[in-house]
Protein backbone atom coordinates (compact mmCIF):
# COMPACT_ATOMS: atom_id res chain seq x y z
CA UNK A 1 0.00 0.00 0.00
CA UNK A 2 1.12 3.50 -0.40
CA UNK A 3 -0.47 6.00 2.41
CA UNK A 4 -0.82 9.47 1.95
CA UNK A 5 -1.92 12.53 3.98
CA UNK A 6 -3.62 14.82 2.07
CA UNK A 7 -5.46 18.61 2.19
CA UNK A 8 -9.02 17.41 0.05
CA UNK A 9 -10.82 20.24 -1.97
CA UNK A 10 -12.51 21.65 1.06
CA UNK A 11 -9.37 21.95 2.86
CA UNK A 12 -9.68 19.47 5.24
CA UNK A 13 -6.14 17.10 6.30
CA UNK A 14 -7.19 13.75 5.66
CA UNK A 15 -5.72 9.61 5.58
CA UNK A 16 -5.53 8.00 2.27
CA UNK A 17 -4.60 5.44 0.46
CA UNK A 18 -3.57 5.26 -3.43
CA UNK A 19 -5.90 3.44 -5.71
CA UNK A 20 -4.10 3.99 -9.01
CA UNK A 21 -3.90 7.84 -9.62
CA UNK A 22 -7.00 8.31 -7.07
CA UNK A 23 -6.93 8.69 -3.33
CA UNK A 24 -9.12 6.68 -0.79
CA UNK A 25 -10.61 9.10 1.65
CA UNK A 26 -9.94 6.61 4.50
CA UNK A 27 -12.67 8.22 6.75
CA UNK A 28 -15.60 8.54 3.94
CA UNK A 29 -14.80 4.97 2.74
CA UNK A 30 -14.46 3.28 6.35
CA UNK A 31 -18.22 2.41 6.16
CA UNK A 32 -17.32 0.02 3.80
CA UNK A 33 -16.26 -2.41 6.43
CA UNK A 34 -16.92 -0.43 9.83
CA UNK A 35 -20.44 -0.56 11.27
CA UNK A 36 -19.47 2.20 14.14
CA UNK A 37 -16.75 5.32 12.60
CA UNK A 38 -18.21 8.06 14.83
CA UNK A 39 -15.53 9.07 17.37
CA UNK A 40 -12.72 7.48 15.36
CA UNK A 41 -9.20 9.67 14.44
CA UNK A 42 -8.12 8.85 10.85
CA UNK A 43 -4.94 10.33 10.59
CA UNK A 44 -1.53 8.62 10.57
CA UNK A 45 0.13 8.46 13.41
CA UNK A 46 -3.22 7.40 14.74
CA UNK A 47 -3.76 4.54 11.96
CA UNK A 48 0.12 3.43 13.03
CA UNK A 49 -1.04 3.44 16.90
CA UNK A 50 -3.84 0.50 16.42
CA UNK A 51 -5.04 2.18 20.21
CA UNK A 52 -8.47 2.17 18.60
CA UNK A 53 -10.56 0.20 16.45
CA UNK A 54 -8.25 0.80 13.56
CA UNK A 55 -4.90 -0.36 11.93
CA UNK A 56 -3.02 -0.82 9.08
CA UNK A 57 -5.07 -3.61 8.45
CA UNK A 58 -8.24 -1.59 8.88
CA UNK A 59 -6.60 0.34 5.94
CA UNK A 60 -6.18 -2.88 3.77
CA UNK A 61 -9.34 -3.92 4.07
CA UNK A 62 -10.68 -0.77 3.25
CA UNK A 63 -8.53 -0.32 0.01
CA UNK A 64 -9.76 -3.85 -0.77
CA UNK A 65 -13.32 -2.79 -0.77
CA UNK A 66 -12.76 0.17 -2.99
CA UNK A 67 -11.31 -1.89 -5.23
CA UNK A 68 -14.22 -4.66 -5.78
CA UNK A 69 -16.56 -2.09 -5.94
CA UNK A 70 -14.68 -0.52 -8.79
CA UNK A 71 -14.62 -3.40 -10.55
CA UNK A 72 -11.81 -5.25 -9.55
CA UNK A 73 -8.90 -2.97 -10.83
CA UNK A 74 -7.86 0.38 -10.56
CA UNK A 75 -7.15 0.76 -14.03
CA UNK A 76 -11.16 0.98 -14.14
CA UNK A 77 -10.31 4.52 -12.58
CA UNK A 78 -9.16 6.00 -16.30
CA UNK A 79 -11.75 4.81 -18.00
CA UNK A 80 -13.95 6.46 -15.12
CA UNK A 81 -11.86 9.89 -15.25
CA UNK A 82 -10.38 9.35 -12.66
CA UNK A 83 -6.86 10.52 -12.97
CA UNK A 84 -7.41 13.86 -15.37
CA UNK A 85 -7.11 16.83 -14.16
CA UNK A 86 -10.71 18.42 -14.58
CA UNK A 87 -12.13 14.76 -13.50
CA UNK A 88 -15.47 14.39 -11.47
CA UNK A 89 -16.33 12.37 -8.34
CA UNK A 90 -19.66 11.86 -6.59
CA UNK A 91 -22.26 9.40 -7.06
CA UNK A 92 -21.26 5.64 -6.20
CA UNK A 93 -18.10 7.03 -5.10
CA UNK A 94 -19.93 8.76 -2.53
CA UNK A 95 -20.90 7.59 0.51
CA UNK A 96 -24.19 9.95 2.64
CA UNK A 97 -23.03 12.53 0.14
CA UNK A 98 -19.30 12.63 1.27
CA UNK A 99 -16.38 11.94 -1.55
CA UNK A 100 -14.50 8.74 -0.80
CA UNK A 101 -12.15 8.92 -4.13
CA UNK A 102 -10.30 12.32 -5.11
CA UNK A 103 -8.02 12.07 -8.32
CA UNK A 104 -4.51 12.76 -6.95
CA UNK A 105 -4.26 15.76 -8.87
CA UNK A 106 -6.77 17.16 -7.15
CA UNK A 107 -5.66 17.21 -3.83
CA UNK A 108 -2.30 18.44 -1.93
CA UNK A 109 -0.06 15.85 -0.42
CA UNK A 110 1.62 16.85 2.88
CA UNK A 111 4.35 14.86 4.59
CA UNK A 112 2.66 11.13 5.36
CA UNK A 113 3.68 12.14 8.97
CA UNK A 114 3.08 15.52 9.32
CA UNK A 115 4.70 15.57 12.46
CA UNK A 116 6.37 11.96 14.05
CA UNK A 117 6.56 11.11 17.01
CA UNK A 118 10.18 11.45 16.56
CA UNK A 119 12.93 11.74 13.98
CA UNK A 120 16.48 10.29 14.03
CA UNK A 121 18.83 10.61 11.01
CA UNK A 122 21.72 8.36 11.11
CA UNK A 123 24.36 8.51 8.83
CA UNK A 124 24.57 5.05 7.56
CA UNK A 125 26.43 5.39 4.23
CA UNK A 126 30.33 4.49 4.07
CA UNK A 127 30.71 6.43 0.59
CA UNK A 128 29.47 9.54 1.43
CA UNK A 129 30.89 9.47 5.58
CA UNK A 130 34.60 8.61 4.19
CA UNK A 131 33.82 11.91 1.19
CA UNK A 132 32.62 13.91 3.73
CA UNK A 133 35.72 13.27 6.56
CA UNK A 134 38.05 13.97 3.66
CA UNK A 135 36.60 17.48 2.75
CA UNK A 136 37.58 18.29 6.33
CA UNK A 137 40.94 17.21 5.70
CA UNK A 138 40.45 14.13 7.64
CA UNK A 139 40.11 10.29 7.73
CA UNK A 140 37.30 8.40 8.30
CA UNK A 141 37.91 7.42 12.12
CA UNK A 142 37.74 3.55 13.26
CA UNK A 143 34.97 4.56 15.43
CA UNK A 144 32.56 4.48 12.77
CA UNK A 145 32.81 0.51 12.41
CA UNK A 146 32.34 0.29 15.65
CA UNK A 147 27.93 0.86 15.40
CA UNK A 148 25.78 3.26 13.46
CA UNK A 149 25.62 6.45 15.28
CA UNK A 150 22.56 9.28 14.60
CA UNK A 151 21.37 13.05 15.88
CA UNK A 152 17.91 13.49 16.41
CA UNK A 153 16.23 16.11 13.66
CA UNK A 154 13.52 18.59 14.54
CA UNK A 155 9.90 16.24 13.98
CA UNK A 156 7.97 19.87 13.84
CA UNK A 157 9.88 21.15 10.92
CA UNK A 158 8.82 18.90 8.42
CA UNK A 159 8.13 19.59 5.20
CA UNK A 160 5.84 16.87 2.06
CA UNK A 161 5.72 17.13 -1.10
CA UNK A 162 5.04 20.29 -3.55
CA UNK A 163 5.97 22.38 -0.46
CA UNK A 164 8.03 25.69 -0.03
CA UNK A 165 10.09 26.32 3.23
CA UNK A 166 12.36 29.79 4.12
CA UNK A 167 15.62 29.15 3.47
CA UNK A 168 18.08 29.49 6.74
CA UNK A 169 20.27 32.04 7.41
CA UNK A 170 23.18 30.82 5.23
CA UNK A 171 25.30 30.93 2.46
CA UNK A 172 25.85 27.88 1.97
CA UNK A 173 22.27 25.50 1.59
CA UNK A 174 22.69 22.19 1.05
CA UNK A 175 20.12 18.92 0.33
CA UNK A 176 20.57 15.36 1.57
CA UNK A 177 19.09 12.57 -0.90
CA UNK A 178 18.40 9.45 1.15
CA UNK A 179 15.34 7.30 2.58
CA UNK A 180 13.96 7.09 5.97
CA UNK A 181 11.79 4.08 7.75
CA UNK A 182 8.59 4.02 9.72
CA UNK A 183 7.72 1.98 12.88
CA UNK A 184 4.44 0.68 12.85
CA UNK A 185 5.01 -1.00 16.55
CA UNK A 186 6.07 -0.60 19.73
CA UNK A 187 9.73 -1.98 19.91
CA UNK A 188 12.49 -2.12 22.57
CA UNK A 189 16.17 -4.20 22.53
CA UNK A 190 15.54 -5.15 19.36
CA UNK A 191 18.10 -7.51 17.41
CA UNK A 192 18.22 -6.81 13.64
CA UNK A 193 16.53 -10.01 13.20
CA UNK A 194 13.49 -8.91 14.70
CA UNK A 195 12.86 -5.41 13.46
CA UNK A 196 11.54 -6.40 10.04
CA UNK A 197 8.14 -6.95 12.10
CA UNK A 198 8.31 -3.25 13.43
CA UNK A 199 8.59 -1.69 10.40
CA UNK A 200 5.39 -0.13 8.40
CA UNK A 201 7.09 1.21 5.59
CA UNK A 202 9.38 3.58 3.95
CA UNK A 203 9.32 7.15 2.13
CA UNK A 204 11.70 9.26 0.70
CA UNK A 205 14.04 11.95 3.40
CA UNK A 206 15.57 14.84 2.33
CA UNK A 207 18.02 16.60 5.02
CA UNK A 208 18.69 20.36 4.29
CA UNK A 209 21.90 21.37 6.07
CA UNK A 210 23.35 24.78 6.17
CA UNK A 211 26.83 23.90 5.95
CA UNK A 212 28.32 27.25 7.59
CA UNK A 213 26.18 26.21 10.41
CA UNK A 214 27.34 22.78 10.53
CA UNK A 215 31.10 23.61 9.77
CA UNK A 216 30.60 25.84 13.57
CA UNK A 217 29.37 22.90 14.70
CA UNK A 218 31.76 20.34 13.91
CA UNK A 219 34.23 22.74 15.11
CA UNK A 220 32.79 22.56 18.57
CA UNK A 221 32.70 18.93 19.11
CA UNK A 222 29.15 19.03 18.44
CA UNK A 223 26.87 16.91 16.35
CA UNK A 224 24.06 18.58 13.71
CA UNK A 225 22.21 21.39 15.33
CA UNK A 226 20.94 24.72 13.99
CA UNK A 227 22.74 23.49 10.78
CA UNK A 228 19.60 20.77 9.98
CA UNK A 229 17.21 22.25 12.05
CA UNK A 230 14.87 24.58 9.92
CA UNK A 231 13.87 22.06 8.06
CA UNK A 232 13.86 18.35 7.12
CA UNK A 233 11.55 16.64 3.98
CA UNK A 234 9.45 13.36 3.73
CA UNK A 235 7.33 11.94 1.28
CA UNK A 236 5.42 11.59 -0.81
CA UNK A 237 3.80 8.81 0.60
CA UNK A 238 4.43 5.54 3.30
CA UNK A 239 5.39 2.39 1.10
CA UNK A 240 4.78 -0.37 2.74
CA UNK A 241 7.08 -3.40 3.09
CA UNK A 242 4.90 -5.74 0.86
CA UNK A 243 5.22 -3.06 -2.19
CA UNK A 244 9.05 -3.27 -2.18
CA UNK A 245 9.31 -6.63 -1.60
CA UNK A 246 11.51 -7.22 -5.33
CA UNK A 247 13.95 -5.04 -3.94
CA UNK A 248 14.56 -5.78 -0.64
CA UNK A 249 17.56 -8.07 0.15
CA UNK A 250 18.02 -11.41 2.16
CA UNK A 251 20.04 -8.13 4.20
CA UNK A 252 17.49 -6.22 4.39
CA UNK A 253 18.91 -3.55 1.82
CA UNK A 254 16.91 -2.02 -0.45
CA UNK A 255 18.00 -1.83 -3.76
CA UNK A 256 16.72 1.29 -4.99
CA UNK A 257 18.07 3.82 -7.13
CA UNK A 258 17.88 7.27 -5.79
CA UNK A 259 18.54 10.56 -7.74
CA UNK A 260 18.47 14.11 -6.72
CA UNK A 261 17.88 17.35 -9.52
CA UNK A 262 18.18 20.98 -8.85
CA UNK A 263 16.10 23.20 -11.23
CA UNK A 264 15.86 20.05 -13.18
CA UNK A 265 19.01 19.54 -13.70
CA UNK A 266 20.29 15.57 -12.33
CA UNK A 267 23.30 16.29 -9.36
CA UNK A 268 23.30 13.15 -7.61
CA UNK A 269 22.84 9.30 -8.22
CA UNK A 270 23.72 6.23 -5.87
CA UNK A 271 21.58 2.79 -4.99
CA UNK A 272 20.49 2.20 -1.91
CA UNK A 273 22.08 -1.16 -1.75
CA UNK A 274 25.34 0.67 -0.74
CA UNK A 275 24.30 1.36 2.72
CA UNK A 276 26.77 0.42 4.86
CA UNK A 277 24.43 0.16 8.31
CA UNK A 278 20.90 -1.28 6.52
CA UNK A 279 17.77 -0.17 8.73
CA UNK A 280 17.53 -3.54 10.68
CA UNK A 281 21.12 -2.13 12.18
CA UNK A 282 19.71 1.33 12.69
CA UNK A 283 16.44 0.10 14.26
CA UNK A 284 18.22 -2.10 16.70
CA UNK A 285 20.39 0.64 17.35
CA UNK A 286 17.95 2.87 18.05
CA UNK A 287 15.77 0.60 20.33
CA UNK A 288 18.49 -0.45 22.59
CA UNK A 289 17.72 1.16 26.11
CA UNK A 290 15.16 2.64 24.62
CA UNK A 291 11.31 2.37 23.62
CA UNK A 292 10.38 3.03 20.20
CA UNK A 293 6.89 4.23 19.31
CA UNK A 294 5.05 3.71 16.36
CA UNK A 295 5.24 6.62 14.20
CA UNK A 296 8.89 7.12 14.88
CA UNK A 297 11.26 7.95 11.73
CA UNK A 298 14.63 6.73 11.31
CA UNK A 299 16.76 8.61 8.88
CA UNK A 300 19.30 6.88 6.51
CA UNK A 301 21.04 10.14 6.11
CA UNK A 302 22.72 10.69 2.42
CA UNK A 303 23.74 8.01 -0.17
CA UNK A 304 26.63 8.40 -1.29
CA UNK A 305 27.31 11.21 -3.42
CA UNK A 306 24.10 12.43 -2.10
CA UNK A 307 25.01 15.91 -1.11
CA UNK A 308 26.24 19.40 -2.88
CA UNK A 309 28.57 19.28 -0.42
CA UNK A 310 30.17 15.93 -2.09
CA UNK A 311 29.63 17.22 -5.51
CA UNK A 312 31.28 20.27 -5.24
CA UNK A 313 33.47 19.54 -3.31
CA UNK A 314 32.93 21.78 -0.57
CA UNK A 315 32.69 24.93 -2.56
CA UNK A 316 29.38 25.30 -4.18
CA UNK A 317 27.87 26.63 -6.00
CA UNK A 318 24.94 26.21 -3.15
CA UNK A 319 21.09 26.43 -3.38
CA UNK A 320 19.36 29.51 -3.03
CA UNK A 321 15.94 31.07 -3.20
CA UNK A 322 14.03 30.11 -5.77
CA UNK A 323 15.55 26.88 -6.34
CA UNK A 324 13.85 23.88 -6.65
CA UNK A 325 15.24 20.36 -5.62
CA UNK A 326 13.12 17.11 -6.53
CA UNK A 327 14.37 13.61 -5.33
CA UNK A 328 13.18 10.09 -6.34
CA UNK A 329 13.62 6.59 -5.70
CA UNK A 330 12.55 3.49 -7.49
CA UNK A 331 8.84 2.80 -5.89
CA UNK A 332 9.20 5.42 -3.46
CA UNK A 333 8.06 8.35 -5.84
CA UNK A 334 9.26 12.01 -6.43
CA UNK A 335 9.83 14.50 -3.76
CA UNK A 336 10.18 18.09 -4.90
CA UNK A 337 10.14 21.27 -2.38
CA UNK A 338 11.29 24.82 -3.31
CA UNK A 339 13.00 27.24 -1.62
CA UNK A 340 11.61 30.79 -0.50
Amino acid sequence: MRLVTFVSPDGQSRAGALLGDAVIDLAAAAPLVLEETEGLRWDLLSLLQGDQALSIETVADILTAVTQMIGGEPEALDELGFGEADAGFGGSFSIGGEAMLYPLSQVRLLAPLPRPASLRVYGSFEEHAIAVASLHGASLPQMWYRGPAFAFANHGAIFGPEAAFRAPMSESLDYGLGLACVLGRTARDLTPDEVPEVIAGYTLLNTWCARDHEALERASGLGPGKSRDFATSLGPWLVTPDELELYLGDDGRLSVTLVARVNGSEHSRATAATQFYPFADLIAHASRDVTLNPGDVIGSGPVGGGTLFEQTGGFGPWLAVGDTVEIEATGLGTLQNWIE
